[in-house]
């Protein structure tokens, strides 16, 4: 286990800056806005944003103000923040991020949970924060296939265990989700709880089970079949083909950048803009990260490795329960909305659930005060 530092060099922010500034745009249909896909005129604006005002030397101080380590597990460098809270009785709190997320969509959330003390809050609520970085994303290697949800989830079960910790909280949105659960099984006789802001609830086709559906349940049934129909290409891609995606978005920073603000866009409580949900430099932290990493690829490799799961779950064949006490924060602006007759089924051991008016994908960026409060709740209601 060796400490680290992100330092990326000047040369990699200048080529970046060429790059935007060479762009060959392509045309577009007059008037159709986001229906096809991110405008141009938004998209122009927002690369100018990132060539000449967007300070990546001003982030990269952010995520370095935390300790920083890499350790190997299972032939992969694993990247990590591990922040220790200032109350020796805090409990371990292990935070796992998604697609396209990093560790650094954490940044406005570990103050309050590791130091709730100096944030307003009780110092009973505070956390040891680990905040790794999953493998083939941002600043964790990938050399190898079979990175799986199962695997990630031995290799965090490993961390914990090098870093001393005999009884942790997992916890995480998007991808972290699936891993958080998998933790879970995988290593019940440490994991004290699971908490998710993301997940994915799949009818099984029994009639009985859209019996006196409520009109926010039929919303969110509705809005599960319009992920289907309309915004899961990016998963289908990567999915089968992340190697020949790759070398677009590996070479192109705009095609980078269109590739992940779509997202920030359609996952997010955003009324038109993404920056209406996740303010733009936290946003080109995320995307910068992906670029000066050259991650586009190595990240997408994931959803290839667990694409059979995915059709297992949508086909009602599921892994075997979560028998740790699993909370659930609902935000209503996600891609996923759960259902929680579908979720009582699916994980029989949900000991806390709340439903929030807003907010979406990116809880930790769109409303981190929300969150943070409701990973404490939960921890609480553990006893």
């Amino acid at each position: 286990m060796r400490p680290f530092r992100i330092e990326i060099p000047q040369t990699d922010l200048d080529d970046l800056n060429r790059r935007i500034a060479d762009t060959r745009w392509p045309d577009e249909l007059p008037g159709v806005g986001w229906d096809r896909g991110v405008p141009a005129g938004y998209l122009k604006e927002l690369a100018e944003y990132w060539r000449t005002s967007y300070d990546w030397r001003a982030a990269e101080a952010k995520l370095n103000a935390h300790p920083q380590f890499v350790t190997e597990i299972d032939g992969a460098d694993v990247h990590f923040l591990h922040v220790r809270s200032p109350e020796p009785d805090a409990t371990p709190l292990l935070l796992t991020h998604g697609w396209p997320g990093s560790v650094a969509e954490f940044l406005d959330v570990i103050g309050p949970l590791s130091d709730p003390r100096a944030h307003g809050g009780d110092p009973a609520d505070a956390f040891h924060l680990v905040i790794p970085s999953i493998p083939g994303y941002g600043f964790s290697t990938l050399r190898e296939t079979g990175w799986n949800v199962p695997r990630i989830a031995k290799a965090w079960a490993e961390l914990m265990r090098v870093l001393g910790y005999d009884r942790y909280v997992a916890q995480g949105g998007d991808a972290g989700s699936v891993i958080s659960l998998e933790l879970g099984r995988t290593d019940p006789e440490h994991v004290i709880g699971v908490h998710v802001n993301m997940l994915m609830t799949f009818p099984s086709g029994d009639p009985a089970e859209f019996a006196d559906l409520s009109e926010t349940d039929q919303a969110r049934l509705g809005k599960l079949s319009q992920f289907d129909a309309d915004l899961s290409g990016y998963m289908k891609i990567q999915a089968t083909r992340p190697q020949t995606l790759s070398y677009g978005l590996n070479d192109s920073p705009i095609g980078q950048l269109a590739w992940i603000v779509e997202k920030f866009r359609e996952w997010t409580d955003s009324a038109k803009v993404p920056e209406d949900a996740v303010d733009r430099d936290q946003l080109l932290t995320i995307v910068s990260i992906y670029w000066l990493t050259a991650t586009a690829g190595s990240s997408a490799q994931f959803y290839y490795e667990g694409a059979e799961g995915v059709r297992q779950a949508a086909n009602g064949i599921l892994p075997p329960p979560v028998t740790v006490p699993v909370g659930v924060a609902v935000f209503p602006h996600d891609i996923f909305v759960p259902l929680r007759r579908l979720a009582d089924r699916d994980l029989p051991n949900i000991t806390h659930w709340t439903e929030f008016d807003r907010g979406g994908h990116f809880a930790a960026m769109e409303q981190p005060a929300l969150l943070a409060g409701d990973i404490q709740a939960f921890v609480r209601s553990l006893g």
